[in-house]
C-alpha cells in the first residue's frame, strides 16, 4: 500500500512560515495563524501517531509546528510591546511627534 500524504501538512508549513514573518503587524495576523497551525498541527499528529506506517509528511507537520510556536511567541510579544506603547503614549499622542520625543527623553535620563 502506497503512503498517503498527511491533511494539511503543507499548510501547517506555510502557516508556521507565515506566522512568524507577519508577527510584526502589531501581533494580530502571525497569532492567529500560529493558533491555526498549532491546531493543524496537534490534528495531524495525532492522526499520524494512530497509523504512522499509512501517512508521510509528518515532517512537515513536526517543522510547521515548531513554527507556529515560534511565530505565536514573537506575536505575543510583539502585541505586549504595542499595548504598552499605547499605554505609555496613549493614541493620540503616537500622533504628536514632539511629545513622543520628549517622553523619550524622560525615559532615557536626560
Amino acid at each position: 500500500m502506497e503512503k498517503q500524504q498527511l491533511p494539511n501538512s503543507t499548510l501547517i508549513l506555510v502557516f508556521g512560515i507565515l506566522s512568524i514573518v507577519t508577527c510584526c503587524c502589531y501581533g494580530v495576523i502571525g497569532l492567529i495563524l500560529g493558533i491555526i497551525a498549532f491546531v493543524l498541527a496537534k490534528k495531524a499528529t495525532a492522526l499520524y501517531l494512530e497509523n504512522p506506517e499509512l501517512y508521510k509528511g509528518y515532517q512537515n507537520v513536526k517543522t510547521g509546528k515548531i513554527l507556529a510556536i515560534i511565530g505565536i511567541i514573537l506575536s505575543v510579544l510583539s502585541l505586549a510591546y504595542y499595548i504598552w506603547i499605547i499605554a505609555y503614549f496613549g493614541i493620540e499622542g503616537l500622533q504628536d511627534q514632539q511629545m513622543i520625543e520628549e517622553r523619550m527623553r524622560e525615559m532615557m535620563g536626560q
